[in-house]
């Protein structure tokens, strides 16, 4: 069994913002599996279908972002699943728009969603997928920022990460982190 987790804010509201890279992401991979993400559920919204050979669980806590951890870990406890298991795909205003990168583990670097999850479980060692959400110098007013929708232009080079997210999950879910991030994790 496979867990991946995007991380978002619940509302029409924060629908189509940066901050919710991780939602609109993971709603495209589950649709690449024609997996919908309804069921309301641990805190959450879900799907569950099969992601290339095993049984794969597509989730979007419905709280907000800095209280992520919670709905990971009641859905962890709940699936009996382990760390290996799960996969956590995020904004991050450090990487360049259009840029993804796959991590096995790590800090948080300031992000409260991550830290949530960091937090609740008691370890960072889980794998992670960070999608670049800045064009050009970072903002001043990062909480502004993340929480304004993206603009027409960069709406095309979502489009283009979106599915080199797509791609590096599927290799993720066939053949592993090392792979993937090989394979993904040098693109520019």
């Amino acid at each position: 069994m496979k867990i991946l987790v995007g991380l978002g804010n619940p509302g029409l509201r924060y629908k189509n913002t940066r901050h919710n890279a991780g939602f609109i992401v993971l709603s495209e991979i589950a649709k690449e599996y024609r997996v919908r993400i309804a069921k309301k559920s641990y805190k959450g919204k879900l799907g569950v279908g099969n992601a290339g050979s095993e049984k794969t669980i597509f989730f979007m806590p419905y709280i907000f972002m800095n209280r992520s951890g919670e709905a990971v870990l009641e859905l962890l406890k709940a699936e009996r699943a382990s760390l290996k298991d799960l996969l956590v795909i995020y904004d991050d205003i450090d990487l360049d728009l259009g840029l993804i990168r796959l991590r096995e583990k790590g800090s948080s670097a300031g992000h409260k969603g991550l830290q949530s999850i960091i937090e609740a479980l008691g370890t960072s060692d889980f794998p992670r997928l960070r999608v670049g959400i800045c064009s050009g110098k970072k903002p001043y007013d990062v909480i502004d920022f993340v929480l304004k929708p993206f603009n027409a232009k960069e709406k095309k080079s979502l489009k283009r990460v979106i599915e080199e997210a797509k791609e590096c999950v599927a290799v993720y879910l066939k053949e592993g982190a090392l792979k993937a991030m090989s394979a993904f994790n040098k693109r520019t």
